[in-house]
């Protein structure tokens, strides 16, 4: 391996450890489990343990999941130090507002069993309420309560409102993210502006019969899903697969030992058609 290509690959994610730098300085690792979906009770408690025996440091779950009690279950169970571990939730659009919020952020933090959240997100940008939430977080942030603030679902747009007179900028913006929908303008707003982007539905819902991603994975040896988990990482963006199932929650993290090349980015960029599976978030009823 030469200088230049040790150079380069120590840029990039090359461990499930590894971990990104918010801008407040804490550390995020770049790889984790979501649960969106995931059955509250022994299925959500068994995913998080066999994720943590797989070498996951990151939960990334939220009130409107209804399985927060299980991720602490999980957790506390599963004998890995908490120090070692990155617990993200967030609040849900109907609890949103001031007072609602620090309410609700206390909620999650009992059902989790945990003193300290490591980030909490406001989950949609819910209009006319999400800059008091932002106050919220910012009080919960100088309290000590979380270790980050950030925000999921915000366009450019809100983001630069939400920034409008805040104390603290967002840290993370998680976002649907994926090769159908790469994001490149919120990309460059948030590099720009410090803010670590994050992906959920990294995999498209499994939609991922797709003739580029078919031909990479068969020319590095992998499948498609981990060439879309790579693609992610090496975009700079934290990526938190779903899996309820151990064998699958194992292969999404088997993606540390190859590099997709600058072609092969380009060829997944190329996939791009701004097409959502979720809600726009400029117009969504939940």
């Amino acid at each position: 391996m030469t200088t230049t290509t040790r150079k380069r690959r120590s840029l990039l994610a090359a461990h499930i450890a590894d971990k990104t730098v918010l801008a407040n300085g804490v550390q995020m690792p770049w790889f984790g489990l979501g649960v969106w979906r995931v059955q509250e009770g022994n299925e959500v408690v068994d995913a998080v343990k066999a994720a943590l025996r797989n070498g996951y440091r990151s939960i990334d779950t939220a009130a409107v999941y209804g399985n927060e009690e299980g991720v602490g279950q999980a957790i506390r169970e599963s004998g890995v130090d908490r120090n070692e571990l990155f617990v993200t939730t967030k609040v849900w659009n109907a609890d949103q507002g001031y007072d609602s919020t620090l309410q609700a952020f206390e909620e999650s933090r009992r059902k989790l069993g945990l003193d300290m959240i490591d980030l909490y997100l406001i989950h949609w940008p819910v209009k006319g309420k999400y800059k008091e939430t932002w106050r919220a977080l910012e009080k919960l942030y100088k309290d000590g309560a979380v270790r980050a603030i950030g925000v999921s679902n915000f366009h450019v747009h809100h983001l630069k409102d939400v920034m409008d007179g805040a104390e603290i900028k967002p840290m993370v913006d998680q976002v649907e993210f994926h090769p159908m929908l790469a994001q490149p303008e919120l990309r460059a707003f948030s590099k720009e502006n410090g803010i670590q982007l994050e992906a959920w539905s990294p995999l498209m819902q499994g939609r991922l019969d797709n003739p580029v991603l078919l031909e990479l994975a068969g020319k590095h040896g992998k499948s498609p899903a981990q060439i879309v988990l790579r693609w992610d990482l090496q975009h700079g963006v934290v990526t938190i697969p779903k899996s309820i199932q151990e064998h699958r929650i194992r292969e999404n993290a088997d993606i540390f030992n190859f590099e997709l090349s600058a072609a092969d980015m380009e060829a997944i960029d190329a996939l791009n058609r701004n097409e959502r599976i979720g809600a726009d978030p400029d117009n969504f009823n939940f």
